[in-house]
């Protein structure tokens, strides 16, 4: 009788669990996990059964945002970014102003992204860089959208341009890889710590000091999939469904609950894109 009660909590549970806990992967490039659209699709339904409930599909290019939000068009739970990244530096197209201020009139457009800047792979000159991150930071204040930002080995210049041309409503540092000194500058800014994958590695000791150093509502986790996957998925393809995996390792870092983490995570996600929880 005793085990038939414990086992009868323990499926409570278990689906009380399941219906509070959700979480937002808030940078997923869904184009790059696959093109064909039936299987993205699936993608998505695969991240809401681990309770995945919202996705931000980040762009791979402008020129194929067209086509990866079409094919997703039908997936109520996924938000769009748009925006011209670093790696287009050289070929943003003629028209790429008009082509993302006529997209973010698109239903479930949240955010102008991935924009920065990205000095290890040295796309184009570092000029042509800056000019293209300040022009996409002053039309998102034209815009009023809040911007999701690509910093690799740029964090000076990225941090300073940030200082002068942030828009109002804000941006996100995504895949946080920066140092606790830096987050605590960055903190002066109306700016959120987007963490990935690569926060459950054992050795990324300055991304551990640095989540447990940041105040709680102005952190964010992301899948960046299908690259920085968490370490139990090592060898694999990364995707949104393997997101919990992030969270419950966060959650462990700030010795807090999974379920009160989930909570604050979801919605500092919809604080930040201006949705509804």
């Amino acid at each position: 009788m005793l085990y038939l009660q414990q086992s009868s909590l323990e499926n409570r549970k278990s689906f009380l669990l399941e219906t509070i806990v959700q979480y937002f992967d808030t940078h997923a490039h869904i184009g790059l996990i696959c093109d064909d659209p039936i299987e993205q699709l699936i993608v998505i339904q695969e991240a809401r059964q681990v309770q995945v409930n919202r996705v931000i599909s980040i762009c791979n290019s402008l020129h194929d945002f067209a086509g990866v939000y079409e094919n997703l068009k039908s997936a109520a739970n996924v938000y769009h970014a748009v925006g011209v990244s670093p790696s287009e530096v050289q070929t943003p197209g003629r028209d790429w102003v008009q082509t993302i201020e006529q997209s973010v009139q698109l239903p479930r457009v949240v955010a102008i992204g991935e924009i920065g800047l990205d000095y290890y792979r040295k796309f184009g000159d570092k000029k042509s860089q800056i000019e293209l991150f300040i022009a996409q930071l002053d039309l998102a204040t034209k815009l009023d959208m809040p911007v999701i930002i690509h910093n690799r080995e740029a964090g000076n210049d990225v941090l300073d341009i940030l200082r002068d041309r942030l828009p109002p409503r804000g941006g996100v540092l995504h895949c946080y890889s920066e140092d606790a000194g830096y987050a605590k500058k960055a903190l002066d800014l109306n700016l959120y710590f987007s963490f990935a994958g690569n926060l459950t590695y054992r050795n990324a000791r300055n991304l551990h000091e640095t989540a447990a150093a940041l105040p709680l509502e102005r952190i964010l986790i992301e899948s960046e999939s299908p690259f920085m996957v968490p370490a139990d998925y090592r060898g694999k393809r990364n995707m949104p469904k393997y997101l919990p995996m992030t969270a419950r390792f966060l959650a462990g870092l700030l010795e807090t609950d999974e379920e009160s983490l989930a909570a604050a995570l979801w919605d500092n996600a919809n604080r930040f894109f201006g949705l509804d929880s």
